[in-house]
């Protein structure tokens, strides 16, 4: 057992608000504990958005404790308002179950499941939210839960001075989260709940609930003891903790995880270990130390002589080891090397994308606009004419003249493809069938 958990977490900027860090630190130092993050189906796999939090769940149990993955198959039903201006969609059961088929796939790449003591688990709250009495729930839930202090989490908040729709259906949302921490403390004794801070309120709300609900006393029965303007924080009731990670974003301002491109999937099949390679090499200067930190498992002093030196450097590094948490080690330095042949040689790599193309089509010469659209390098026609007349699309390294200018067979280097590039860092190979 280890309290040295809560020190990685300040020390590598995982920490932002904790409910009693003092007793936390106490009771991680006595026996393993366990502790929880939810994560909710709405997607066929997470994205980067998501790593912080399964790389605390893997430093968690590398501090020798328990950590539970929560898979929201019953909230996902409802959708979390928070940090939303509209409702989600609402999925069927049938969605719902694929995508959390997809997203189990990622966590065993981060965390050890199993039966032993600090081996992982993974739970689905629809085992205990599909069968709930809505009159029972009311009468033994719903009687600890102010609609005062409900109005006034950020979640419902933002929404309401924005005018914005906010179901009763998501209104409840903070209710069955609160009752996931009561149902996990019951069924497998767990201790923690951990999250975005983004989360914050919900997160306190599974504490109190699991006071209330098993009637324990604080000393002032008033678990409302500070305001900082910030946050609520609770220090008189010690059975059970809320910790939080800070939101991340990029040095430029941008949320973590979003590109023009779309959202970093963790899913090989939704984006390749080449393009996700190419994700971190990309990072902003500014960002590389704090991601060294958070998004690999490098030593600090080592992560400081890393970033002492050359930046690009430094971010081939970031990427390298992130690529090799997700996707292996051989993945990693595939990527690494396709990306030094494209980047430095002008040639090829093996782990370059690549783009099927009808030989039907390129016999009758598809115009390059068309190809850089069909392809998915730009998002448009209009954007792909742009890319041409800018000079910055190119076919087999060569700058592409003409808007219209037709891709043919005729474009196929000897070894049976066309590489198209989009600026220095966009690049795929087109093949045919």
């Amino acid at each position: 057992m280890s309290d040295d958990f809560l020190q990685i977490c300040h020390e590598r900027g995982f920490f932002h608000q904790c409910t009693d860090e003092v007793a936390l630190k106490a009771l991680l130092g006595k026996s393993p504990v366990t502790a929880y993050i939810g994560f909710d189906c709405t997607a066929p796999s997470l994205h980067v958005g998501g790593l912080l939090q399964i790389m605390m769940l893997r430093w968690f149990q590398k501090c020798g404790h328990k950590p539970i993955v929560l898979m929201g198959g019953g909230t996902t039903k409802v959708g979390d308002p928070t940090g939303k201006e509209e409702s989600r969609k609402l999925l069927s059961d049938a969605d719902i179950q694929a995508n959390m088929d997809g997203i189990k796939k990622v966590f065993a790449k981060f965390i050890t499941f199993g039966n032993g003591k600090t081996d992982a688990m993974m739970v689905n709250n629809d085992d205990w939210l599909k069968g709930i009495n809505y009159i029972e729930f009311l009468r033994d839930y719903g009687k600890h839960f102010s609609v005062n202090r409900m109005l006034s989490m950020d979640s419902v908040k933002q929404r309401l001075e924005r005018e914005q729709h906010l179901t009763f259906l998501e209104f409840n949302y903070m209710i069955l989260q609160a009752y996931d921490f009561v149902k996990l403390n019951e069924l497998y004794g767990c201790r923690l709940q951990m999250g975005g801070s983004d989360q914050w309120g919900n997160i306190v709300n599974g504490v109190e609930l699991n006071r209330k609900f098993h009637n324990l006393q604080t000393e002032d029965d008033d678990y409302l003891v500070t305001e900082d303007g910030k946050s609520l924080v609770i220090e008189s009731y010690q059975g059970l903790f809320g910790l939080t990670s800070p939101l991340i974003t990029t040095a430029s301002g941008a949320k973590m995880g979003k590109t023009v491109a779309g959202a970093v999937w963790l899913d090989a099949e939704m984006l390749s270990p080449y393009d996700y390679w190419q994700f971190w090499r990309n990072t902003e200067d500014g960002d590389v130390e704090r991601f060294l930190k958070l998004f690999t498992e490098l030593p600090l002093d080592e992560i400081a002589q890393i970033v002492a030196g050359n930046i690009n450097d430094a971010k081939k590094r970031l990427a390298t080891e992130a690529t090799t948490l997700l996707h292996g080690k051989a993945a990693a330095e595939e990527a690494a090397e396709t990306a030094r042949k494209i980047f430095e040689e002008g040639g090829v790599g093996d782990a370059m994308p690549e783009f099927t193309v009808a030989r039907t089509e390129l016999e009758a010469g598809i115009p390059a606009f068309k190809l850089l659209h069909l392809v998915e390098l730009v998002t448009s026609g209009k954007e792909g004419r742009r890319a041409v007349q800018s000079k910055s699309a190119r076919i087999n390294d060569t700058v592409i003249e003409a808007e219209d200018q037709p891709i043919t067979l005729a474009d196929l280097t000897t070894d049976g493809y066309i590489k198209l590039s989009l600026g220095k860092k966009k690049h795929l190979l087109v093949r045919t069938t």
